[in-house]
């Protein structure tokens, strides 16, 4: 414990200020400091500080004074007295007090938005972009024009609409948050479209009670306040002054001074410049990223966008890096330019596409090299250096189908693709099915003679035992043709051929009925096809339609007999979408064989019709005339159409199709059809839908059958039934 002198020692520091005449209520401390009064050291005189606490008994009153000097003395050993006035229960003697839950204000709701002001007032026009989110924007359109592509992109990029995408429960501080990053984010796109002063005003509120009956849930509203759209000052595009086109290539960039300042205009411009200088002869043309430097004074945005045109450039000669395997020769007759011809990057893609196409190469690099600088008044030469990485070029193939008319089919193949370079193909082919077998080899060469031209020779030996006759075949067939692929689906495809065939071939026998003796016939024909085709897709076309026309003379001669006709046929399709998830696709189908009697043709040449690529419902070729057995003879003309609707399903991700159908043929043995039996057949089918074509699985049932005809029929193949 303290001695006794500290214990007293407040009393006394209190009897001396009251000796020194200094008040402590803070009234007098606020005169004294009015009055100005002396420093506290001049007041103490130097026996206070020598002696306090004599100093301190001297100036106290003596009532005060006798007071401290009874007090009795303090014994430091001896313990604390409890103070019987000062009582504490302990916790086991008496509960802590806890406090009480405050009750519920009813008074208390979330800040309120005035419905009317949240609609928007006479200076605002509010688009809603949702429950939760709005945008005000100036009722006049003139001081805003692009508020509705405005607000389509703030509303793919908002934070905010994410929240109620989301469907959470969410309260007014994460509203609150997200809102001041839309408001951010707000600010940024009026940079875009050059608005650099405009204000952006956020509220956040609940226009009605959470939780409440009339609950419309937490809202963001915030109105724009445009301000001056800035413009294009000073243009500055580096050296494009001193290209030979420097006219044509500034038109293309559509900047001009006093333009409103878009960012995106200058991405776009920027494209518009860089694809002029690759489409112009300017293989080696730099662009520099743009800079605007914004001036709030004048309110405009300076552009600098350095270009350097490095010289106009001519097609030189195209070089290989493998020209044993495609020579630089070939790849010149590939490519859609000649020597001479003003460079354009588009060719230049082009020519790595059709390289690719082959199938030969796995990777194509084009590196351009300058071969003659440019003259004054002359374009440079620059060569294409072709680097390819090659493929696997030996393929083993197989396919598989199903007929419940025509029976089991399989396919088999070994090809490979560059056994003559280059691109000359060889392909070994046989076929096994229930009515057909087949084994043969085939020689192509692609860009034969120019680009997508195909030279085709093929050379095969077939037996056919179908219910409309039986054929032992061999036949050597040639032709040069232009057609569509995957990669290249073109507009105009043709071809031109010949056929020399050599058949043994007789009326199919029914029934325990004996065989006829088997016919044989010599056919030489020179074949020719042309089709126009505006269609979107080749395997799964939605818009557009194709007409094709085939048309091959032929001589025939059997038994000393020798027969001249013209075989003809004409196909046409139109495909029209009625909706995302619904394609409509027509056909009709006309053909006709002139110049002749049924009986000089072979079987095997007539007109048939029934199957899954001709009337779905009916048997592979039984629709037409019969002999008296029952066996379908042929004729010299049909008369084919089919409607259907392919229809998208939700399932499997939207690949598969449903396909309702109906079909109708007839064959007739004049050279024009009679219609007397025209068969209908109808159906459902199904689409699988691959990265390379749909699947397809049809039943159709004939829905006026003949005597012999089956109650339904199944089809599978690939690609879509027309």
């Amino acid at each position: 414990m303290a001695p006794p002198a500290s214990i007293a020692w407040p009393t006394r520091v209190a009897a001396a200020i009251a000796a020194l005449g200094l008040a402590t209520a803070p009234h007098a401390l606020l005169a004294q400091d009015r009055q100005a009064p002396p420093g506290l050291e001049d007041l103490i005189p130097d026996s206070a500080v020598d002696d306090p606490e004599g100093w301190a008994r001297e100036g106290v009153e003596p009532e005060a004074r006798a007071s401290a000097e009874q007090a009795p003395a303090i014994d430091p050993a001896s313990p604390l007295v409890d103070d019987p006035a000062i009582e504490v229960a302990w916790p086991d003697q008496a509960p802590i007090p806890r406090p009480e839950p405050l009750a519920g204000d009813e008074e208390i709701e979330f800040a309120q938005i005035d419905r009317e002001f949240f609609r928007g007032g006479p200076e605002m026009e509010v688009v809603s972009l949702g429950p939760e989110l709005a945008l005000g924007f100036p009722t006049d359109e003139d001081a805003f024009p692009m508020r509705d592509a405005f607000a389509d992109r703030f509303e793919a990029l908002s934070t905010v609409e994410e929240l109620q995408d989301d469907d959470v429960d969410d309260n007014i501080a994460q509203l609150a948050a997200r809102a001041r990053e839309d408001e951010e984010l707000l600010g940024q796109l009026l940079q875009v479209y050059g608005y650099y002063d405009a204000e952006v005003i956020r509220i956040v509120g609940a226009p009605g009670r959470r939780g409440g009956a009339d609950d419309a849930g937490a809202q963001v509203r915030f109105d724009i306040v445009p301000g001056e759209r800035y413009s294009f000052g000073a243009i500055d595009l580096g050296e494009l002054a001193r290209a030979p086109d420097a006219a044509a290539l500034r038109d293309a960039f559509d900047i001009a001074t006093g333009d409103p300042l878009s960012s995106d205009a200058i991405v776009e411009e920027q494209f518009d410049l860089d694809r002029a200088l690759g489409e112009t002869g300017y293989p080696f043309a730099e662009i520099d990223a743009p800079e605007l430097l914004i001036d709030h004074a004048r309110a405009q945005g300076d552009l600098t966008m350095p270009v350097r045109p490095n010289g106009k450039y001519a097609f030189g000669e195209v070089v290989s890096g493998s020209p044993d395997f495609l020579s630089s020769r070939h790849l010149e007759t590939i490519a859609r330019f000649d020597r001479g011809d003003v460079y354009q990057r588009s060719l230049e893609q082009d020519l790595r596409r059709a390289i690719v196409a082959t199938g030969l190469v796995s990777s194509v690099t084009i590196t351009k090299r300058e071969v003659a600088p440019p003259g004054p008044e002359t374009p440079g030469e620059v060569a294409l250096d072709v680097e390819m990485t090659k493929a696997k070029l030996r393929t083993i193939a197989g396919a598989i189908g199903y007929g419940s008319e025509e029976g089991f089919r399989l396919e088999g193949s070994w090809e490979h693709r560059n056994f003559f370079p280059p691109e000359g193909a060889v392909r070994v082919r046989g076929i096994a099915g229930t009515q057909e077998q087949l084994a043969g080899i085939t020689f192509r060469r692609n860009n034969f003679g120019g680009r997508d031209r195909i030279l085709n020779v093929d050379a095969y030996a077939s037996t056919i035992d179908s219910p409309a006759f039986d054929a032992r075949t061999v036949a050597f067939v040639a032709s040069y043709e232009r057609s569509s692929t995957l990669l290249f689906q073109k507009p105009i495809s043709w071809s031109v051929g010949f056929e020399a065939v050599a058949t043994g071939e007789r009326p199919a026998t029914a029934g325990n009925a004996p065989q006829q003796a088997r016919q044989t016939y010599f056919v030489g024909a020179i074949p020719l096809f042309l089709q126009l085709d505006t269609t979107d897709d080749l395997l799964d076309p939605k818009e557009g339609f194709r007409v094709a026309g085939r048309l091959s003379p032929e001589v025939s001669r059997s038994n000393g007999v020798e027969s001249f006709y013209l075989r003809s046929q004409f196909d046409a399709s139109y495909y029209q979408q009625v909706s995302d998830s619904v394609v409509v696709a027509g056909r009709a189908r006309f053909g006709t064989i002139q110049g002749t009697a049924i009986a000089n043709i072979a079987p095997s040449r007539r007109l048939y019709a029934g199957g899954g690529g001709s009337v779905r419902g009916y048997g592979y070729r039984e629709i037409g005339p019969h002999d008296d057995l029952g066996d379908p003879t042929g004729g010299r003309s049909l008369a084919e159409v089919a409607l259907e609707a392919r229809i998208r399903t939700g399932m499997f991700d939207g690949a598969l199709s449903v396909v309702p159908f109906i079909d109708a043929g007839t064959v007739s043995t004049s050279t024009f059809p009679d219609f007397e039996t025209f068969r209908v057949g109808a159906g459902l089918g199904v689409r699988y839908h691959t990265g390379f074509g749909p699947i397809r699985v049809d039943v159709g049932v004939p829905l006026n059958p003949g005597p012999d005809h089956s109650a339904v029929a199944v089809y599978v193949s690939l690609g879509q039934a027309f």
